[in-house]
């Protein structure tokens, strides 16, 4: 602050070339004569009296208008094209051009994580099984797939039992003629051919069959000239089918087969039927005529 700006307590000389400012005496400061150098200015402060008035204006003054503190070293402004170090001086900024644009900080976003295998617990009891669901719909069929290679040839198994096969058979003849006397007659034989095991019963003329199954059965006879030749092959007590024929000028063969099933057990057996008119079968001593014949087709439990 100039001190030549203050008012009218101090005087100046108007002189150009020996200017002088006289200041009142001041029993503080006294007498302040001030020359500027080269320039001719003599600035003279006579000792000035100032009175209470005066100083109670000037301090104010000095304590509001004069500077108190020492001034801050200004800071050299920032190029507008980037950032400088403080530690550089004006004169060191790279003149060459702009420098890159500066991004901005960014403060990192922090987020929370737990470790959720660190709280799970012990596996839990399995629960009840469920109701089950309704069926779907059946589903098209699907393309039959192609042949697979074939397999290895396999072990060979164990030897099984030996095959136990069961026969039964007999075949019977009878050399004699033979006249019906009653309703029912059984034919009886006298020759034996075949008999397996003795099945067959010559003095009942009945054949007894070993296990069930089914038989063959065939029937032989030679008829008597002008005589009826009628008789049945019975199973048990019933006539399965029956051997005829009518009386005639000749004597010829007739025969009859049937095939049967039989119960373990059961008799098959051949008899004689008189009906209205003599029957009779034919034979001689010399050739056998009559014949009765049966075997085992196929047993009952295979």
């Amino acid at each position: 602050m100039d001190i030549t700006s203050f008012p009218s307590p101090i005087s100046a000389s108007s002189e150009p070339e020996n200017a002088s400012l006289t200041w009142p005496e001041d029993p503080f400061m006294g007498n302040l004569s001030t020359s500027p150098a080269g320039t001719g200015l003599d600035v003279t402060m006579a000792t000035a009296s100032l009175t209470p008035s005066w100083a109670a204006l000037l301090i104010p003054l000095l304590v509001l208008g004069m500077p108190t503190e020492e001034p801050t070293p200004e800071t050299p402004s920032q190029a507008p094209g980037g950032c400088q170090r403080c530690c550089q001086g004006p004169d060191s900024q790279d003149s060459s051009g702009p420098s890159p644009s500066v991004v901005p900080y960014v403060l990192p976003e922090v987020r929370p994580y737990i470790n959720i295998t660190i709280l799970k617990g012990d596996k839990g009891d399995r629960g009840p099984l469920g109701m089950p669901g309704k069926m779907g719909k059946e589903g098209s069929r699907g393309d039959r797939g192609p042949q697979g290679p074939k397999g290895a040839k396999g072990q060979a198994g164990s030897p099984g039992e030996p095959c136990q096969a069961r026969y039964s058979a007999f075949s019977v003849g009878r050399k004699k003629a033979l006249h019906s006397s009653e309703d029912y007659q059984p034919l009886l034989f006298d020759t034996v051919f075949v008999n397996l095991d003795g099945r067959f019963d010559m003095f009942s003329g009945h054949f007894s069959a070993p296990i069930a199954g089914i038989y063959y059965f065939s029937l032989n006879v030679h008829t008597w000239n002008f005589k009826e030749t009628y008789l049945h092959l019975m199973r048990n007590e019933e006539p399965t089918v029956i051997l005829y024929a009518q009386p005639s000028d000749r004597s010829i063969m007739q025969s009859q087969s049937v095939l049967l099933e039989l119960a373990s057990g059961d008799k098959a057996w051949v008899r004689l039927y008189k009906h209205q008119r003599e029957n009779a079968i034919y034979s001689d001593d010399v050739d056998t005529y009559i014949t009765f014949s049966g075997h085992l087709i196929k047993p009952g439990d295979e």
